[in-house]
């Protein structure tokens, strides 16, 4: 069969959007990975956020490439990767060809973050309230009891602490969406530097407010568990702007 301009490949796929087979004896699609590299990537990061959680890296502070390299010891392409991975986070912004900067964390921005919150996860106390579902009571019970046993961790053991047990609420709302949502709203990096914000403001205290919401969303109307989350969210909301104003 000739092959006409209807049906040949264009970028690698076919007309109808379909992968286009790779030719035999071609190049392949693929290529190797080097685990190496990318576990010095995730060691570079993990270094580099430690820094900025800790208060060793301030935002504003510059922060170049071939120091961070030479400081750490290896090549400048795992430290690349890390700090554009940072960059996609918003722990860091570009600042010149080779360096970047820690991102500052406006007010603004805190309550973007505790709104969207409170609709996600004001919603799937409402879900969960109307379900009332013993067996998904007990789990929520159950994974804030085993959390908020947690004593003299660090912000981050708090930060996914208080995470495991929000997520687990969303979660037993059945709801894929919420819980993709929350997902894109809590898995970044940003999420745990917001809260390193409240290190100072005892985030263990924050922990043990989580019993009341169980009661309400076993006990209470839905409206009422909605209510008691977003009210939960607006606690850790007023913690958070009074932290960023000290």
């Amino acid at each position: 069969m000739v092959e006409t301009k209807r049906n040949r490949r264009v970028g690698g796929r076919t007309p109808t959007g379909t992968p286009a087979e790779a030719p035999r004896g071609g190049r392949s699609a693929f290529r190797g990975i080097e685990p190496d590299r990318r576990r010095l990537a995730d060691e570079v990061y993990r270094q580099v956020l430690d820094a900025v959680l800790a208060g060793a890296l301030q935002p504003g502070e510059r922060i170049v490439q071939e120091r961070v390299a030479d400081e750490i010891n290896v090549s400048r392409t795992p430290v690349r990767e890390a700090l554009l991975h940072l960059e996609r986070e918003g722990i860091l912004v570009r600042a010149g060809a080779s360096g970047f900067t820690v991102r500052d964390i406006s007010g603004r921005e805190v309550r973007d973050i505790y709104q969207a919150r409170e609709a996600i996860e004001g919603h799937a106390a409402r879900i969960v309230a109307e379900r009332r579902d013993p067996a998904a009571l007990e789990r929520i019970r159950r994974t804030i009891e085993t959390e908020e046993s947690i004593r003299g961790g660090d912000v981050e053991v708090y930060f996914h602490a208080n995470r495991k047990i929000h997520r687990c609420v969303v979660e037993e709302s059945g709801n894929e969406y919420l819980l993709r949502s929350f997902d894109g709203l809590w898995n970044r990096s940003f999420s745990i530097r917001v809260f390193a914000a409240i290190a100072n403001a005892d985030p263990e205290a924050s922990l043990h407010e989580h019993e009341a919401l169980v009661i309400a969303m076993r006990e209470a109307a839905p409206a009422g568990a909605a209510e008691a989350m977003i009210v939960h969210i607006r606690n850790g909301l007023d913690l958070q702007l009074r932290a960023l104003a000290d």
